[in-house]
């Protein structure tokens, strides 16, 4: 873990090259290559050089950044994750080019604008590439060499990146030090774990890969014949075996950090752990670093973990031997909410050693306890936990797989887990069993808290009717003293496939690896169901009955600790003195911060805004937003306009209460938003689209967004949000078939189901052709036409023109103008002149030359002219129009939203 020495030194440039200012912006040509500068903060000034290689036979589209100084320095390969592009990690790219490193990023083959198909990180294809792009940097001059032809050079990369930083350490011994993030050692594991198909995630994987014909055809074709079967075959899990990290495992012998996410349903913290067992034992150094989200969603921690990842280059790639790269093992833990905003509190405890997943096994008896009738799961609160089995003898749980396999247990849903998962360590439980499919063990009340750090397992005897392969998916639950509450830890399940030559026996299973702890009181509920919504279950009907043959063992990791090693005075006394000044503050401005009393006279308005000011963060004196004061009735869609920068996306993250203003307020409903704000369930949002589960019907997805959210069914409105969306028959069909414009008004139903009195969208029209565009505007004013309202962000000025009623126009930060669309399109100096027969073109010209008009055009039906003003007033033109007896019908000043716009945020005059 990082001194706060270390980190200080990390702070200030290393050589005095780096204290000059950036002279000038770059755009010459430099072996094909185009050359920009990148904004910074301060100095160095990062160049970024894009170009196409050819490093495996097909076009890689790269970028390639540095910054300031000549001397040698080394180099970092970054990969981005599945479904992405290079501009994904081009934020971590620039920072470890300031920080001294030459650093290249790609687009891998099928992404972005790379060629070729996606392979899945072929060691023909995107291994390949690697090491083509790695041959590239030792061309280069300001890249340090180890010898001719080898430069010094570390790989990282999050997922699909993750994954080909390790195949590349093992393929090609040039690589320094690697660094991979939430990936997988064995593909065919993490899709077909113990033979079963997680038909979910692997449906995700390839529909975000642009659909099965984006892949290499033996991909495409395994995929379909596996997703058909509902079971990996043989030749599918040797395809995915052969291109996974585990193939070279010996060959893997570089210093290692692993960083693995605990809410992560796709690659669980086994995949992490099975890297460290290989790799250290080549002998290299390895450290490995749970961190609280994952493909699940949740917090990412992404500048620690970056700025963990720079201090692993520092001492592998600069050998920097004074540089502090963390412990052998760190995990960060979640508990309790930060009551200032809102946030889930988060602390890191460490080990000098790594623990494995089984360390410090505590033993915790069992008995089943079947009966009851009640849905396990059914939600926080709601009598979750009185599983069914239908029959019950001693140890042994007898219950069912239905026909179909349907309806199936819900545990982690990719998309929607990610909330779920965070939950889960907030204590809110919000999984679901079905009655009848499900057998359970349970502890006694524990006497003291256990924290569990690893992977539990239990021996059981599994035996199926019929003789068939049994398919049971194993979780253990937190249960509640009162029985009333049960929290899935991550929402993590374990998937089992058990043959007949296995069943009849004990045999021993492992249960999902977590970190969470268990308060004394709370019972462990071991349950096995025979369906889960994530994977293939057998279609046929099957009886299961499974006997606990032995207690629960949970490891306790007792090496993880939360000691810290002796600082200095300053390390504790600063913060200290700041915790008592913090109290003092809080004393005296208690009634300051207190949250504001309802104002009744603004009970009827949506939203109002007073003199709201954000600083942008760590700056005195640069506001994102300053001084914005305007008001939204009933009814209205108000369009809320302004260029990149001009801070609609802070207002309306403040109006959501996902961040706090400076200065100002906001009330919707009178009442004042504060995160967390209980009027904030009369408000929808759809922001940067909405996450749906592509082999679900657009209806199922609805349903599962409504459940996950708590609240009562019939508080859904939902069949009101689909008519008003009109998706009509598509409800029926997998949203993996809908278009853009359907998935966007699905997004949009998502947004309206509670009927929220006031809706937020950003962007709505984003992707959509011009049918998509009209059918999107539709909504937008059927919604408001029962007297609720829209805020809509569009950059999209024709669209805001037709279906917005009021306007809000911004630029940097402030408020340039607020009113009715018509009041802000109408004052300008064009005319529109209707005429009651087609106006020739002489008539036209005719008018273009009177005094004080600077031009005039036809309109494209011919029976109307535009008259541009320049010193005529309209009731001079209107007397020379009579003049010339043009047969004038009428006259209006006539002005686009597009040149009110530029107006106002030029500073000029309407």
């Amino acid at each position: 873990m990082e001194t706060p020495t270390v980190r200080w030194r990390r702070l200030l440039p290393r050589t005095p090259a780096r204290w000059a200012a950036a002279v000038a912006v770059l755009a010459v040509l430099v072996g094909g290559g185009t050359w920009t500068a990148v904004a910074d903060d301060g100095p160095p000034a990062v160049q970024r050089e894009d170009r196409m290689l050819r490093p495996g036979g097909v076009e890689i589209d790269t970028s390639y950044f540095t910054a300031g100084g000549s001397g040698k320095r080394p180099a970092v390969l970054i990969g981005h994750g599945f479904g992405g592009s290079k501009n994904d990690v081009r934020a971590q790219a620039e920072k470890l080019a300031a920080d001294g490193y030459a650093v290249l990023t790609w687009s891998a083959r099928g992404f972005g604008k790379s060629g070729g198909a996606i392979s899945l990180n072929d060691p023909e294809g995107e291994v390949k590439d690697v090491s083509g792009l790695i041959d590239w940097l030792a061309g280069r001059p300001e890249v340090e060499l180890d010898k001719k032809g080898d430069p010094r050079v570390g790989l990282t990369g999050a997922s699909y990146g993750g994954a080909v930083s390790l195949l590349a350490a093992g393929y090609d011994q040039r690589v320094d030090a690697i660094a991979p993030v939430i990936t997988y050692w064995n593909l065919a594991d993490a899709l077909f774990p113990d033979g079963v198909f997680k038909k979910l995630w692997a449906g995700i994987f390839v529909t975000s890969g642009g659909g099965c014909e984006k892949f290499e055809k033996k991909l495409c074709e395994m995929y379909e014949r596996v997703a058909v079967s509902g079971k990996p075959d043989a030749a599918a899990t040797e395809l995915l075996t052969e291109r996974s990290p585990s193939a070279v495992a010996d060959r893997i012998k570089v210093p290692s950090l692993l960083v693995q996410g605990q809410s992560d349903s796709l690659f669980p913290l086994g995949h992490a752990d099975a890297m460290q067992k290989a790799i250290s034992a080549n002998g290299a150094p390895v450290s490995v670093d749970w961190i609280s989200g994952g493909h699940d969603g949740g917090d990412s921690e992404t500048a620690r973990v970056e700025g963990r990842v720079g201090s692993w280059f520092d001492r592998y790639l600069k050998e920097e031997t004074g540089t502090d790269t963390g412990p052998a093992f760190r995990v960060t833990r979640t508990g309790g909410i930060d009551s200032t905003d809102g946030a889930a509190l988060k602390r890191g405890v460490s080990s000098d050693t790594y623990p494995g997943l089984r360390s410090g096994g505590r033993e915790i008896p069992l008995r089943a306890t079947g009966g009851g009738g009640t849905p396990a799961g059914a939600g926080a609160g709601a009598g979750a936990g009185a599983g069914t089995a239908t029959k019950s003898t001693g140890s042994a749980e007898t219950f069912r797989n239905p026909a179909g396999a349907v309806p199936p247990a819900i545990s982690a849903v990719p998309g929607v887990g990610g909330g779920l998962s965070q939950l889960s360590s907030l204590g809110v439980g919000l999984s679901l069993d079905f009655p009848g499919q499900f057998g359970r063990f349970e502890s006694a009340p524990l006497a003291t808290s256990v924290r569990v750090t690893g992977t539990p397992t239990v021996r059981v005897n599994v035996k199926e009717a019929a003789g068939q392969d049994a398919v049971l998916f194993g979780k253990v639950y937190d249960v509640s003293p009162d029985g009333r509450q049960q929290v899935l830890p991550s929402q993590l399940v374990a998937p089992y496939r058990i043959t007949a030559d296995q069943q009849g026996k004990p045999i021993e299973l492992a249960l999902p690896a977590v970190d969470h702890e268990f308060d004394a009181g709370h019972r462990m509920r071991l349950v096995f169901s025979a369906t889960d919504l994530g994977y293939a279950s057998p279609a046929e009907p099957a009886t299961y009955t499974v006997t606990a043959d032995g207690p629960l063992t949970v490891p306790t990791a007792p090496a993880v600790t939360t000691a810290a090693a002796t600082l200095p005075w300053w390390t504790w006394g600063l913060p200290a003195a700041a915790l008592v000044i913090a109290a003092g503050l809080l004393i005296t401005a208690r009634r300051r911060t207190a949250t504001p009393a309802p104002d009744p006279a603004l009970t009827d308005v949506p939203l109002q805004i007073t003199g709201l000011s954000k600083k942008y963060a760590k700056s005195v004196d640069r506001y994102a937003v300053r001084e914005l004061s305007f008001r939204v009735e009933k009814g209205q869609v108000l369009g809320l306009l302004g260029p990149n920068g001009a801070g609609k996306t802070t207002t309306l993250r403040m109006l959501m209460g996902l961040i706090t203003p400076d200065e100002g307020e906001i009330r919707v409903f009178g009442q004042a938003i504060r995160p967390g704000a209980p009027v904030l369930s009369r408000v929808g949002a759809f922001v940067e689209g909405a996450g749906f589960l592509p082999h679900l019907s657009g209806r199922a997805n609805l349903d599962l967004y409504w459940q996950a959210t708590g609240r009562p069914a019939e508080d859904a409105h939902i069949e009101e949000a689909l008519e008003i969306a009109g998706l009509g028959d598509a409800l029926a069909r997998a949203v993996r078939t809908y278009s853009q414009g359907m998935r966007q008004r699905l997004a949009i139903a998502q947004a309206m189901l509670g009927m929220p009195d006031l809706l937020i969208l950003d962007e709505p029209t984003n992707g959509l052709d011009p049918p998509q565009i009209r059918e999107m505007r539709d909504v937008m004013i059927r919604y408001a036409a029962g007297g609720r309202t829209v805020i809509v962000s569009s950059h999209l000025l024709s669209e805001v023109e037709q279906s917005c009623t009021h306007l809000v126009v911004m630029d940097r930060g402030r408020l340039v103008q607020a009113g009715p669309v018509a009041e802000i399109t109408g004052s300008g100096d064009m005319i529109l002149v209707t005429v009651a027969e087609t106006v020739s073109e002489p008539l036209a010209e005719k008018v273009a030359s009177l005094p004080g008009i600077g031009s005039a055009v036809r309109t494209d039906d011919g029976r109307g002219l535009l008259v541009r003003l320049d010193g005529a007033t309209a009731s001079r033109l209107v007397a020379d129009l009579v003049r010339l007896d043009v047969p004038v019908t009428g006259v209006g000043p006539h002005r686009r939203l597009e040149d009110a716009f530029l107006t106002l945020i030029s500073g000029g005059a309407a």
